[in-house]
């Protein structure tokens, strides 16, 4: 996962702590406190790690599928997806269910 050359909205953010921005990247309104720069960091660094995570998933979920598929077995495991899908349940509750969904999903058909 690489990161993108083009600047964003909340790069601009950051490049100019003074000022929030309108949708259209212009700077608007009261200056974006220390405090919301210092978390908008954290996500951002939480969310590339996450992504690195997922990568990381897909890769290892691949040559799980390859395995299997090499000893005639099926691609998919719905049984072991079952328990991955309770799993996050329990974790996260509700919104659990569909965050497992979409990892799932991310895990399926690379091989």
């Amino acid at each position: 996962m690489t990161a993108s050359a083009t600047a964003t909205p909340t790069d601009a953010v950051t490049a100019h702590p003074t000022a929030t921005l309108a949708a259209d990247g212009e700077s608007v309104g009261q200056p974006t406190p220390a405090g919301v720069l210092s978390g908008r960091a954290l996500i951002d660094d939480l969310d590339a790690r996450i992504l690195a995570l997922v990568d990381e998933r897909m890769r290892t979920a691949a040559a799980i599928q390859s395995s299997r598929i090499a000893e005639g077995g099926r691609r998919l495991d719905l049984k072991r997806e079952t328990e991955i899908i309770a799993r996050y349940r329990e974790a996260l509750g509700r919104p659990g269910v569909t965050v497992a969904m979409a990892v799932l999903e991310l895990c399926r058909g690379r091989v």
